[in-house]
């Protein structure tokens, strides 16, 4: 995967009210200012998942004030990574992109017993994005 000066980074989902709300708060966390991360979905829900909120608070990570966002072509055109979690055909193919799909449960609906596991999951999995951009994760 060839790595511009500060990569960008997408995430889609459905709703961008579970998966791709973690994701992104994970690069966030881990990848800092060395990395630009958007997250949206291809029909977003009115509010971020309560349980996804609870699942990340429990780790020290603050999405409450998240809100859902709408999948735009500009978004896509904008990053250099785009990695669908669920989405479908919704997301636009753009050649030069790096395209990568995480097949991971839906939160939606669960309770943050279910969700923990989700949440750990995407985890390990932003870390593995970190390295093969070639940007070592914070603390």
């Amino acid at each position: 995967m060839s790595t511009p000066a500060v990569p960008s980074v997408l995430f889609v989902c459905v709703h961008n009210a579970g998966r791709s709300q973690m994701a992104a708060a994970f690069l966030t966390r881990l990848g800092g200012d060395r990395v630009q991360v958007r997250s949206a979905g291809s029909a977003p829900a009115e509010t971020v998942n309560p349980a996804v909120v609870e699942a990340l608070r429990e780790i020290g990570i603050d999405i409450s004030t998240e809100i859902p966002k709408v999948l735009t072509v500009e978004a896509v055109q904008a990053s250099d990574v785009v990695i669908t979690m669920g989405c479908g055909d919704a997301c636009p193919f753009f050649p030069g992109k790096t395209y990568l799909d995480w097949k991971l449960e839906d939160p939606a609906g669960q309770g943050v017993e279910a969700v923990r596991p989700i949440r750990d999951q995407i985890e390990q999995r932003i870390r593995g994005l970190l390295t093969d951009l070639g940007i070592e994760a914070e603390v």
